[in-house]
């Protein structure tokens, strides 16, 4: 999937409108985590070193259409000068004549931010009298938000058609990273696959068991699975109208060949935030008591998921494999992680949460790639097309060859 690369367009003394996702936490009216922000530099760096004017562009949370002063970008722009060392132009208009005038002063090497896409309803309506707005701040037009790729919005997709168009520096890895995952000369592939529900994950589980050699399940997901097996699961979360899907699923992967497991014990308790009443629980031994909950998988799982992995090629994982967020039921996602870290192998983390766990057990400079995508990554696996890459002009014989383009 080569698509036009930023390193294809002649900027030299233009304005070039950057998509980018900053879609970040904010915490007492600053950044809380700039790890997005971090993400987009090498884009808007390599424009300013050839001599653009950079106008970037970009969502924050979910205001509706309507102006919130507490999801301004304002903190953003803040921050991005401290990034930068250079001042970043707070643009309060999103289009029309304010933001024309500030765009049209700006010279090359200087940076300007749009306010927040999303107060503006047209955003997510992909409207085509705002992507013409949008377009017409700009000569050329990049996008980088691989984690608002899914989405066919004004900013993503529409104004890609009008004006010429290529993918950033951080687009370009992730469709490397992911576009790659089930080559079939890639060697074993593997995939962990966790979270709360089935319903969220039946569309990536359906795919991969027809590409993967090895599919992990855990988290709450799996609870439906184990269901479907007629394991008593206590109180546990679960889907109990996804078990028929549950149990097609699993028959997809023997069909296909590929090696599904799942939890063969887990760690326990009637009460999430009681923590010493947890416990470690064997399947085949023991059933649930009335009344606990599976809240972790436990440690001869995460032997079997390591082991299952420890000779593939590429790994993605997607998901807890508990409730990690509390430390009582942490130590089989943190367990995964490290035994991810631990591989000679091309690994891939996508979803926040998963970004999140990595982050937590120390172990993130040892992931060969951490997606800045959740739902577009998830969207990828799946095999469906992503509106803000599609939208982008493929790459000609010239392009997808950079020393010719260099």
């Amino acid at each position: 999937m080569q698509k036009r690369s930023v390193r294809d367009l002649d900027v030299q003394g233009s304005r070039v409108l950057l998509r980018a996702d900053l879609n970040v936490p904010l915490r007492d009216g600053e950044v809380a985590d700039d790890w997005r922000i971090r993400s987009s530099l090498g884009t808007i760096e390599y424009l300013i070193e050839k001599g653009a004017a950079v106008i970037v562009c970009s969502h924050l949370g979910r205001p509706g259409g309507q102006v919130d002063p507490a999801l301004s970008l304002t903190p953003v722009a803040r921050h991005l000068t401290r990034l930068l060392s250079r001042p970043v132009a707070m643009v309060p208009a999103l289009t029309g004549p304010d933001a024309l005038a500030t765009v049209d002063g700006l010279e090359p090497g200087q940076i300007a931010l749009l306010e927040n896409l999303r107060y503006d309803s047209r955003e997510e309506a992909n409207d085509p009298g705002f992507a013409s707005e949008l377009a017409a701040l700009a000569d050329s037009y990049v996008n980088d938000a691989f984690g608002t790729a899914h989405r066919a919005h004004a900013s993503t997709e529409g104004v890609a058609h009008l004006l010429p168009a290529a993918a950033g520096l951080l687009l370009e890895r992730e469709l490397t990273a992911l576009g790659s995952v089930f080559d079939a000369q890639g060697g074993k592939r593997a995939v962990i696959s966790g979270g709360a529900k089935v319903s969220s994950k039946l569309a990536l589980l359906q795919s991969v068991v027809q590409h993967a050699d090895v599919v992990c399940v855990g988290g709450a997901m799996a609870n439906t699975f184990l269901l479907a097996q007629g394991v008593d699961i206590g109180a546990s979360l679960a889907e109990p109208e996804m078990a028929a899907q549950a149990s097609e699923i699993e028959q997809a992967a023997r069909q296909h060949g590929c090696h599904l497991l799942l939890p063969v014990d887990g760690v326990i308790a009637h009460d999430p935030d009681n923590a010493p009443q947890a416990r470690p629980i064997n399947f085949a031994e023991e059933r649930v008591p009335d009344g606990f909950r599976i809240l972790d998988v436990g440690p001869r799982t995460i032997e079997h998921f390591s082991a299952a992995i420890a000779d593939a090629a590429t790994v993605v994982w997607n998901g807890p494999l508990g409730l990690f967020e509390k430390n009582a039921f942490a130590g089989g996602t943190e367990a995964m992680a490290h035994a991810l870290a631990a591989l000679e192998a091309q690994t891939i983390v996508a979803g926040g949460e998963t970004v999140q766990a990595v982050n937590q057990a120390g172990v993130a400079d040892r992931i060969s790639h951490i997606s800045s995508g959740g739902g577009a990554a998830l969207e990828l696996l799946e095999g469906r097309d992503l509106p803000g890459v599609v939208a982008l002009p493929d790459a000609t014989q010239r392009d997808a060859n950079p020393s010719e383009s260099a």
